[in-house]
């Protein structure tokens, strides 16, 4: 696929981790392809479209993308500058292990029932976590593989993520409302213009939203915008910057969303990463 671009992260008998990146120019959807083993896919960065038979999937960094083996898809790039994702693959025994009976379709081959799931902000920061100390080479295998399980198993917990159970309307109405979102993520959109991008009332817009993601729509942005602050937190070195460049009105503003959802501040995180 041009202007993919994939960096091998970690490769052990337990766990492959691969940092996938695509500059997201194929507007519509691109050229057929097939997944030559089972990946479980965390955006991180950005958002593209997958086109599975009949079914849709956005995604973006509020989700985990499953990608199974032999089967055939396709992927478009509605919003402009492409997306960012990291890939894992667990050694089918152990994945078996993690994952809910109720998760996969019956029959001899491992295949998750459903495209995604939503995740929670702590797999959000694992994901963080795990790419940073495997891009900067201070996270030793047992460790990686350590928090590669970790993020699997967070990822796969009834109690952790979500699986989005609505009608097709209703799915693509939310799925629009996401795109819109992602076109603009620093924006102070209003409730009644996001309504217009989808064309629905606010109130309907709300009530639909929650039903599907079982979260408010403010707050899932406010999601996006603070996983894009774990993918850029390891090379800023303005912080205020950074939380204003993200929407956010003031570093205090900023650092008190995401000590709330982290449950540390953004500085204390950077620390994190910068000196383990």
């Amino acid at each position: 696929m041009s202007g993919l671009t994939v960096e091998n992260l970690l490769n052990t008998q337990t766990v492959a981790i691969n940092d996938v990146a695509c500059c997201g120019t194929c507007r519509e959807k691109g050229v057929e392809e097939c997944s030559h083993a089972t990946h479980l896919v965390f955006p991180y960065r950005g958002i593209f479209v997958r086109h599975l038979g009949r079914g849709d999937a956005v995604a973006e960094a509020n989700q985990v993308l499953f990608f199974n083996q032999g089967e055939e898809y396709r992927v478009s790039h509605p919003v402009s500058g492409g997306d960012a994702c990291l890939s894992l693959t667990i050694d089918e025994h152990l994945l078996r292990e993690l994952a809910p009976k109720e998760q996969l379709r019956e029959g001899g081959r491992l295949t998750f029932r459903r495209q995604r799931r939503r995740i929670d902000p702590r797999a959000q920061a694992l994901v963080a976590m795990l790419r940073h100390s495997l891009k900067r080479k201070v996270a030793e295998p047992l460790e990686a593989e350590t928090l590669a399980l970790t993020l699997v198993r967070r990822a796969l917990g009834e109690r952790t993520s979500h699986a989005a159970g609505a009608s097709t309307g209703r799915q693509k109405l939310v799925d629009r409302a996401k795109l819109a979102l992602a076109s603009d993520p620093a924006r102070r959109w209003t409730l009644a213009e996001i309504a217009a991008e989808v064309g629905v009332s606010p109130v309907y817009l709300t009530q639909v939203f929650q039903q599907v993601e079982a979260v408010p729509l403010y707050r899932y942005q406010l999601r996006l915008r603070l996983a894009r602050a774990l993918d850029l937190l390891a090379d800023s070195d303005d912080l205020t910057g950074l939380g204003l460049d993200l929407g956010f009105s003031s570093h205090s503003h900023f650092s008190s969303a995401f000590r709330q959802v982290y449950g540390r501040s953004p500085a204390e995180f950077q620390r994190a990463i910068r000196l383990r």
